[in-house]
Order: C-alpha cells, then sequence, then structure tokens
C-alpha cells in the first residue's frame, strides 16, 4: 500500500479500560486494539498492514459537501475522545470510550463504545467493522444474531457488535457495514465487545447503558485526577500525561507497560521496529515515581507489590533475579517472532511481536527501582523489606560488569556509565532506607559497593579531553542518559564539571531544544538507519537546565516541547527530522519525563520568583 494510506502516528487519540487500550484515527478509525490485555493478538491492526490488519471506522460521510472540517479532542481532564465532523449540511461527533475498571480481576470481556451525534442540522454516518484476528492471521466467521446484533468469532476471541435503534448492520464478505442519518439532537451507538469463550455479553444494549457507562467513565477520571497535587502552571499537559500513565497501567496487577503499540518504527521505512506493549522495570519505576511525585500513591502500592512478586518469582529468562522486562501479569518469557505478513507501518518491516532484548543484561533496573520504591514511607511488608535488602545483597557481587546498557543496543556489552550511576543509587536509596527505617542490612557491605561505584564514575566515566561524563568508560562518546545525574543525587546541579558536561550534551546532542540520545555512528548500536530526537531526553534537558539555574533556556525548551505534542496533547518516542512524532505510541517514557520536567521547572521558576 501506499504512505497515504496510513494516517500519521501522531494523528491519533488514545483511550482504554486499564485492562486494554486503542488507538482512533483523526477520521474515526479505530486501528489498533488487542483485548484482552495490552499484550493480547491485535483485533484490529490496520496501523501495521492497511489492508490485512483490520479496522473499525465511524464517522460522518462527508463526500460532496464542500468546506469540510474534522477536529479531535478529549473532555477535558478524561479519557473520553470526541471526533467531531463539520460541514455546511450539519455538525455532528463520533464519541469513544471505554468504561475503565481500576479493580485487581483480570477480565476477558472489554466494551468499547462508539457515540454517533449530531449536533447541528443532519449528516449520515458510515459504520465498517473488519476485525482481523490475531495480528491478522487468524481467519473469522460470523454470526447474524438480530435485533442489532453480530458477533464476529475469532480463534480465543469474539467479537460482538451490538447496535442501537437506528443502524442496520449489514453482513459484507464477513465483515460488517452500516449507513444511517441523524439530525439535531438525535444520537445512535455501535459497542464493541470482546470477550474470550463462548459467553457472550450477558444482555441487549440499552441506550439508557451507554449513557450511564459515558457517566460513569467521565466521574473515574475526574475522581481519580481529584487526587492530583499539581498546582503548578502547565495543569493541562500534566494531567494529560498523568491520565495517559495511568492507562497504559493494567490494574489487575499494577503494572504500566511502556506503550500501546508495537511495530512503530524509529525510522520510516527503517528496521528499529519493537513490541513495547510490556512492562520494563526502568520504564514502570520511572512511571510510578511521576506519578508518586503527584499524589498518586494508590498506583506506587500496587507496583511495589509486583516488583515484589518479581523478586520472589525468579524464574529469569536472564538468569539475574530481575530481567529488565516482564509480560504485565509477570510472566518473564517474551518470545519475539516476525509477523512477515504484515507490511509493517509505511513499509516499515519487520514487525515484531514479544521482545528478545527480554533477556539482555541492563544493570541500572536496580536503581531506578530502588529509586521508585524508595520514595515510600514502607514497602509495605516485612516480606517487601526482605525481598528489597536481598536484591542489594546480590547487586554487592554482581553489579562490576559490563551490561548492554539502558538503550538495549544489540551491539554488545560494555561499561555504560549509566548503568554504574544506577548502581550507585541503588545502594544509596538501599542505606537511606535501612538507616532511616532501623531495618536489618548489611549496611557496611553497601556501602562498600556504592563508593567503588561511584569511584568508577568520576575516574572511567569522566573524559578529561572532552571534559564530560560520557557514554561508556573509555570513550568520548555523549549519552543524554546521563541528564539524570543531578536528579538522583550524584552531582550537585551546578558542579563544574556537570556544567560542562551539559554544556558538551548542548553542542552535540541538542537540536533547537530537541535532544539525540546519543550518536549512533559514533557509538554503533549494532542497527541499520537512524533515528529522531528522543523525547524522554528533551524533557530530562529540560529538567537539568532548570536545576542548573538556567530558567530562560529551560522555559524556553519545555515550551518549545510541548508544541510537538499532537492534536490532543500526546506523544510518541521520537521526533523526526520533519517534526513528525515516530515509535510506538503513547509513550510512557515521554509523558513522566513531563511530569518530571514541569515539576523541576515550577519549583525552580517558585524559587526565583519568590
Amino acid at each position: 500500500m501506499t504512505a497515504s494510506a496510513y494516517p500519521k502516528i501522531a494523528d491519533h487519540g488514545f483511550i482504554g479500560d486499564l485492562q486494554t487500550a486503542a488507538l482512533v484515527s483523526a477520521d474515526g478509525t479505530i486501528d489498533w486494539w488487542c483485548t484482552p490485555r495490552f499484550d493480547s493478538p491485535s483485533v484490529f491492526a490496520s496501523l501495521l498492514d492497511s489492508d490485512r490488519g483490520g479496522h473499525c471506522r465511524l464517522a460522518a460521510d462527508l463526500s460532496g459537501e464542500a468546506e469540510t472540517g474534522i477536529r479531535q479532542l478529549y473532555l477535558p481532564d478524561t479519557a473520553i475522545l470526541v471526533t467531531r465532523f463539520m460541514a455546511p449540511s450539519g455538525v455532528g461527533e463520533v464519541i469513544d470510550f471505554m468504561t475503565p475498571d481500576d479493580s485487581r480481576t483480570a477480565s476477558d470481556r472489554h466494551r468499547l463504545f462508539r457515540v454517533a451525534r449530531t449536533v447541528r442540522g443532519s449528516l449520515s454516518y458510515v459504520l465498517a467493522c473488519r476485525p482481523r484476528f490475531d495480528y491478522g492471521r487468524a481467519g473469522h466467521t460470523l454470526t447474524e444474531e438480530g435485533d442489532g446484533r453480530a458477533v464476529f468469532h475469532g480463534p480465543g476471541t469474539d467479537l460482538c457488535v451490538e447496535a442501537t435503534e437506528g443502524i442496520e448492520l449489514r453482513p459484507e464478505d464477513d465483515d460488517l457495514t452500516a449507513r444511517f442519518t441523524l439530525t439535531a439532537g438525535e444520537m445512535a451507538a455501535v459497542v464493541l465487545t470482546g470477550h474470550s469463550g463462548d459467553r457472550p455479553p450477558d444482555d441487549r444494549l440499552r441506550r439508557e447503558d451507554i449513557q450511564r457507562a459515558f457517566d460513569g467513565c467521565r466521574a473515574f477520571w475526574h475522581g481519580w485526577l481529584r487526587t492530583s497535587r499539581y498546582r503548578g502552571r502547565w495543569h493541562q499537559a500534566v494531567n494529560r500525561s498523568a491520565i495517559t500513565l495511568k492507562l497504559l497501567t493494567y490494574a489487575p496487577t499494577g503494572a504500566p507497560i511502556a506503550a500501546a503499540t508495537m511495530g512503530l518504527p524509529e525510522q520510516v521505512g527503517g528496521e528499529r521496529n519493537w513490541d513495547y506493549r510490556y512492562t520494563w522495570v526502568r520504564d514502570a519505576s520511572l512511571s510510578v515515581r511521576a506519578l508518586s511525585d503527584l499524589g498518586f500513591e494508590d498506583e506506587a502500592r500496587a507496583f511495589r507489590i509486583w516488583m515484589r512478586d518479581r523478586v520472589d518469582a525468579g524464574g529469569t529468562t536472564s538468569g539475574e533475579p530481575l530481567q529488565i522486562m516482564y509480560r504485565i501479569d509477570g510472566d518473564p518469557h517474551l518470545t519475539e517472532e516476525t509477523l512477515d505478513h504484515l507490511e509493517g507501518y509505511r513499509k516499515s518491516a519487520p514487525v515484531r511481536a514479544g521482545n528478545a532484548a527480554a533477556d539482555q543484561i541492563q544493570l541500572d533496573i536496580y536503581g531506578e527501582a530502588a529509586d521508585a520504591l524508595s520514595q515510600a514511607k514502607n514497602l509495605g511488608d516485612l516480606r517487601g523489606w526482605r525481598a528489597f535488602s536481598g536484591l542489594l545483597d546480590w547487586l554487592a557481587d554482581h553489579w562490576d560488569r559490563p551490561d548492554e546498557g539502558i538503550w538495549e543496543t544489540r551491539g554488545g556489552r560494555k561499561d555504560f556509565t549509566y548503568s554504574r550511576l544506577m548502581t550507585w543509587v541503588a545502594f544509596d536509596r538501599g542505606i537511606r532506607f535501612a538507616t532511616a527505617g532501623s531495618r536489618p542490612a548489611d549496611i557496611a557491605r553497601w556501602t562498600e559497593a556504592r563508593d567503588a561505584a561511584f569511584r568508577q564514575i568520576v575516574d572511567r566515566g569522566w573524559n578529561a579531553e572532552r571534559r564530560a561524563f560520557v557514554q561508556h568508560f573509555g570513550s568520548d562518546v555523549l549519552d543524554a542518559s546521563l541528564l539524570l545525574m543531578p536528579r538522583m543525587g550524584f552531582i550537585a546541579p551546578k558542579d563544574p564539571d556537570w556544567l560542562t558536561t551539559l554544556d558538551a550534551m548542548d553542542d552535540e546532542l541538542v537540536s533547537d531544544s530537541l535532544v539525540y540520545r546519543y550518536n549512533p555512528s559514533a557509538s554503533p548500536d549494532g542497527l541499520r538507519g537512524s533515528e529522531g530526537t528522543f523525547n524522554l531526553c528533551s524533557f530530562h534537558y529540560v529538567e537539568a537546565l532548570a536545576r542548573a539555574g538556567r530558567l530562560t533556556q529551560a522555559r524556553y525548551a519545555f515550551d518549545k516541547m510541548l508544541t510537538y505534542a499532537n492534536h490532543v496533547g500526546l506523544f510518541a518516542e521520537e521526533i523526526g527530522p520533519s517534526g513528525e512524532q515516530l515509535g510506538n505510541f503513547p509513550q510512557a517514557f515521554t509523558h513522566l519525563a513531563l511530569i518530571a520536567a514541569a515539576l523541576a521547572l515550577d519549583e525552580q521558576l517558585d524559587r526565583a520568583e519568590g
């Protein structure tokens, strides 16, 4: 297919129910939905293959209209998405949402509501529901049940389609279509229910059910946001990022995923196309830290339990006490397969499901986990402390070795400075926690390891010629991951050695406030192609500038970065050379870093203005 068959990555809104999530393009097409879990095989995946992937489109028919317009937005402070269609003959909306389930019970039944309503005039609407199960690999059958109800039967998952009165579902080659007209004040709805096994939805769809679900969804998000402590300057952006992180958290286990999608490229046409629908210890720890800093403590408690269970369970594919990522239920097996039948987003192949990086050694994860866990007044119970202290006892014997590093390069193991930094963080947080809480711990041993890691970073991670901390020992390559050094307390934000490091990054890695994570040509990562600037690093740059007292530069960089958000305030992983969003979407890394940058900048501005 041509590139025009695919919407831009940024041209999407994002909805979910805290167990699964869907992307809705700006023209009213659901082109990504996996159910019953984030990491389940897809039902709709036309974002990865416009012919074979499957989709569900519900939109006003604007053909033949002059001066039409489409606008997509969220109802404020919710995850309710509105796609508005405007034409001389009328104004209509399609409202998409799922009802959040914040319980600890996993469900195999998930409902996606699509409500069409005409605000002014009269508009016709079209529906095309074309599911393709198991990433488009499996066929399906269609059963018409009458009364506006039909069921698609796939392998292990069925999709029930229910329509309110006024929508006549018509079969078309084992798919469904419909056309209907609504005048001002009229409403019609289609509800998609994914469910496993033989149990269909229990009751027939009623209009009052739709209103009740809508009201419940709206009330949930308003109630959840009321617990936020944020009172700063960027309320809208921070709230949207918090909602996004919450949507990316699997409620039954408390495990945050890295992104809602798989296979979206870091370079269109390139091979850097990964599956991000899993829980990285690093990303999850930083996500929970960001939510905790805003006052959302329930998420932090759930994650602490999840982390403790991972340590207790063992059985990692890497042989370490923790591995870098897991499935959302804690399963350590993430076998990677290539889906050769999918052409990939704008022919960006291969499309991968699963992730072979799961067995990499990345020692930084222990520091990020320790930093997130240390934000709590306690680790939940004595079992939690035993798991945490046992982890540090193990790390004391295993930290001093090369690893693959934070960026999961496939170019071989090295002594990455960031990994040593996070080793230092792990022991530092453990020592502080044990001391403050009078907990039993081998503090002398932890202190020895902490100080040894510190000396290695200062002696071997510093390049005197560049006057900067560098990516790995013995190199002269800069790495934006080290922008976290001041936040983690390793070095003062105005220390001369840090300021020269910041200056070196500014000269080499920063392009008009956008930050590359490193230079692949100077430090080959084992992959072909290039990549864009990394949104996580761009927001970490803002935070580092703010802490260094460079407030004018920091505020400009932050405000400039916000202009790269999409039309509903969402970010992917990277910004490409033409300003386009690239990579999996929406990306937790980006939104957690936005929150951290806003908090740091608010704090420093308040001090300066006070």
